[in-house]
């Protein structure tokens, strides 16, 4: 039977995390060793030789998160390697044995797993005021459970969101939204959304259209919906600093900024220079703030992705002034080892500072609260404002919107994608690893930016990521500016890039359904193999396959130069080979086997007696004929 315990220390912030019940319990019936050292409660638990340790959302390395130190604290960093310990979200959720852990707390945390003795896992709060669920049931599956119908249901977005979507730093102008919108419908791709990045705007600043690149903007949207597409325009955190910028004026006259000890706004410098970071945290705020999209959904806008809201910031008024008076002091120096690198340090902690982080002021309940105590709850935040708004104004499943930042929570507002990741082979398999996790923790709109974000990509890493894409409920190409171009017509072989958007297309129906059987039923769409087959060595261990839904099974390639891969089968199932309007099937029985396929194919594998439908492609989502679907069966 279901059993949630709440173990409450202090005084916590409220975050408005959980939405179900729980038992207050007595702390002195916490079952875990603690202490508390220096305003930090520590506890630790002792891990089995064989344990495995899920949870934690979106984080680097494994699913199985043991051997290394995750922090939640959401943290704008581009460069996702192994050697980093958290990424834009803070998701702070943790299944060991037949024991789930929420710990409601929006400050950082530190998780050692295993790193410091094999044994023992050692979780550390920064801070001594939080809640903490404990969640006992038989079944890790049956602990997500659980844990989801405690923080509330998951967002769903609309049913086109599901429909393949080009991004890219930055498409300057109306004409070049015109001219990938043509080329991939000459190119005969399947296309429903393209971004709209930082340059759509008058100088950066949100809500607001530069009428020179995107003329008549209200005409422009009617334009490219008629062709049943939909434009995404990005919103950052920050509010510029403008005289006669209207909501910049606004937000000033009615104190809605982050404040600092003295009560003067905060000053940071992010894409338009100085700005104000709204106060997410006040109710009235996130009204106000939610209000502002009204700008762009009265053009006709229908979808949102939020940005830089860790937040983000390239440097602060007081930061850049002191690392520009350390550059003066040195002026005419012959510079030894320790002032040269005194100097470049000076230059190069000015983004996303701790220093600046302490120096920032939040307002609850009319009160002063350190930006430390509440960091992970900003980004979240804001996501909330919009996602209320939209809710309110437009009712639910109506307005696709996704973040950078989140918290748990959050879930219930809107999606998430993984941030600026890299064209890199390694980070297929990091998207893949962290989808049963951020699943885990109420977020089912995910994905990554598919060819990668930085650096530049090959066609053979784009059309293999895409294969991945295919089964992301966010399905997003995107790159960076100054990167090689990397939308699907740009490559040689095009005909390849059309024959895997076709699937995505063909399996919107069951990817759909899958999704909204798991929003409604507080379930996963992806799941670690040993969810599934406990007792099976293999399957325990394996990380570079997930099951989907009820029925499948996907294992993408993620080698440069591999024809295929070994994929392992805990049962019997049917290999098929998804392209375009072909599919070819391949009985398998339980174990090891070496699968070909080719780049123009997508691999997914089918439990015996499972079936899948498949609808005609077609160009956008509207034009799917949902009701004329063939069956294939494992």
């Amino acid at each position: 039977m279901m059993m949630i315990q709440k173990f409450t220390m202090g005084a916590p912030i409220a975050t408005d995390a959980v939405v179900g019940e729980a038992a207050a319990t007595d702390f002195a019936r916490f079952p875990y060793a603690y202490r508390v050292e220096n305003g930090q409660f520590i506890f630790s638990f002792t891990m089995a030789p064989d344990e495995i340790v899920y949870g934690l959302g979106e984080a680097p390395r494994g699913i199985n998160k043991r051997g290394w130190v995750y922090q939640s604290y959401c943290s704008d960093d581009p460069f996702h390697t192994e050697t980093k310990q958290s990424l834009y979200g803070a998701h702070n959720f943790l299944i060991h044995g037949e024991r789930g852990i929420f710990i409601d707390f929006p400050a950082r945390i530190r998780w050692d797993i295993g790193y410091t003795r094999a044994d023992k896992a050692e979780i550390t709060l920064y801070g001594t005021d939080f809640d903490i669920y404990l969640i006992e049931e038989k079944t890790p599956r049956d602990i997500v459970r659980a844990f989801r119908r405690l923080i509330g249901q998951s967002y769903i977005p609309p049913f086109w969101a599901f429909g393949y979507q080009q991004c890219r730093w930055s498409y300057h102008n109306a004409d070049a939204v015109r001219s990938v919108i043509a080329q991939y419908d000459a190119a005969d791709i399947p296309l429903d959304c393209v971004y709209l990045d930082i340059d759509y705007m008058e100088r950066y600043k949100n809500f607001t259209v530069d009428e020179q690149a995107f003329p008549d903007f209200d005409r422009f949207v009617a334009e490219v919906r008629a062709q049943d597409i939909h434009l995404i325009p990005i919103i950052d955190a920050g509010v510029k600093q403008e005289d006669g910028y209207a909501v910049y004026e606004e937000g000033k006259e009615k104190g809605y900024y982050v404040k600092t000890a003295d009560g003067s706004d905060f000053e940071g410098g992010v894409w338009p220079g100085i700005v104000g970071f709204p106060d997410f945290l006040r109710p009235e705020v996130r009204a106000w703030f939610g209000r502002q999209y009204r700008f762009l959904t009265d053009k006709g806008i229908e979808g949102f992705w939020n940005d830089m809201n860790e937040p983000a910031i390239f440097y602060s008024r007081e930061g850049l002034r002191k690392a520009l008076a350390a550059a003066a002091d040195l002026q005419g120096q012959n510079l030894d080892l320790g002032k040269f690198f005194g100097l470049k340090d000076a230059f190069a902690g000015l983004s996303n500072s701790q220093e600046d982080y302490a120096r920032m002021v939040h307002e609850i309940d009319g009160k002063p609260v350190s930006h430390q105590r509440v960091h992970n709850l900003y980004g979240a935040c804001m996501t909330r404002a919009a996602g209320e708004y939209f809710e309110q104004a437009f009712g639910k499943e109506k307005i696709l919107l996704f973040s950078r930042a989140s918290i748990i929570g959050s879930h219930r507002c809107g999606g998430i994608w993984f941030g600026d990741n890299h064209s890199w082979w390694s980070h297929i398999l990091l998207c893949l690893r962290m989808l049963p996790s951020v699943n885990m923790c109420g977020f089912l709109y995910c994905g990554a930016d598919l060819g990668g974000f930085n650096e530049n990509a090959t066609a053979d890493l784009v059309l293999r990521f895409l294969a991945l894409g295919v089964f992301t409920p966010l399905m997003r190409n995107h790159s960076a500016l100054g990167t090689r171009d990397q939308e699907c017509y740009r490559f040689e072989n095009t005909s390849d890039f059309r024959d895997v958007i076709q699937v995505r297309y063909r399996l919107i129906p069951y990817l759909y359904r899958t999704f909204r059987h798991a929003a409604e039923n507080n379930d996963m769409i992806f799941r670690p193999l040993s969810f599934d087959y406990p007792d099976d060595v293999q399957a325990r261990e394996c990380e570079t396959q997930l099951m989907l839904g009820e029925e499948c099974m996907i294992a993408p390639v993620y080698e440069q130069n591999a024809g295929g891969r070994t994929v392992y089968l805990p049962e019997d199932m049917t290999f098929f080979r998804l392209s375009g309007s072909s599919v070819t099937a391949q009985p398998l029985s339980k174990g090891l086997h070496d699968v070909r396929v080719a780049l123009n194919e997508v691999p997914l594998f089918i439990k015996k007696g499972k079936s899948v439908p498949l609808c005609p492609p077609a160009s956008r989502t509207a034009l799917l004929e949902t009701d004329k679907t063939e069956w294939i069966t494992g």
